[in-house]
């Protein structure tokens, strides 16, 4: 199995990043490759959210849970565990994928959010994300995975900061064959 360059992406002061072509069924998994998110306002979290085939608003129902991993600068904290409070339960909100990214030009967020049989129309769709941040305080890995609760095909999906544009940064969606 090889990754199969599909679109990119790239943010120059962005409200949002999104792909309204290329999620179809010529491939089973998508990837979608994010490098050095950089958010115009500091402290932010970084999101995605899909359309069902047919779908607008970018507000799909997600179940998802998260771990982090994280240390500070200053080396006064560092742990691993659950992380409750990006989870979603039968949300609609953009799924969170990291928190607290900084606008200073050493922090950004890069990561991966892979997509799942995004065009069956028997099953939910499951995803899985794991995202580095520089934050204002130090560094954090995120580890996320869920479901997007609709059997229809999903063919869209954007990708923003909280608040704010995204400043930098680009994202390359590949379809895994």
């Amino acid at each position: 199995m090889g990754l199969v360059y599909i679109a990119s992406a790239t943010a120059s002061s962005s409200a949002t990043l999104s792909f309204t072509t290329g999620i179809d069924a010529t491939y089973n998994e998508y990837q979608f490759h994010f490098a050095n998110m950089h958010p115009a306002t500091t402290n932010q979290t970084f999101d995605f959210q899909v359309n069902a085939a047919g779908a607008s608003g970018f507000n799909e129902t997600i179940t998802s849970s998260a771990v982090q991993a994280f240390h500070t600068e200053d080396d006064a904290y560092q742990g691993f565990g659950y992380h409750a409070a990006i989870d979603q339960a039968q949300g609609t909100a953009y799924q969170i994928l990291t928190t607290g990214v900084g606008n200073d030009n050493d922090l950004g967020a890069s990561g991966i959010l892979t997509l799942y049989a995004p065009s069956s129309t028997t099953y939910v769709k499951h995803f899985t994300a794991r995202v580095q941040a520089a934050s204002s305080v130090g560094s954090v890995e995120k580890y996320i995975g869920g479901y997007i609760n609709v059997t229809a095909a999903i063919d869209e999906i954007s990708f923003k900061f909280a608040s704010g544009n995204i400043d930098a940064g680009e994202i390359h969606m590949y379809g895994v064959g």
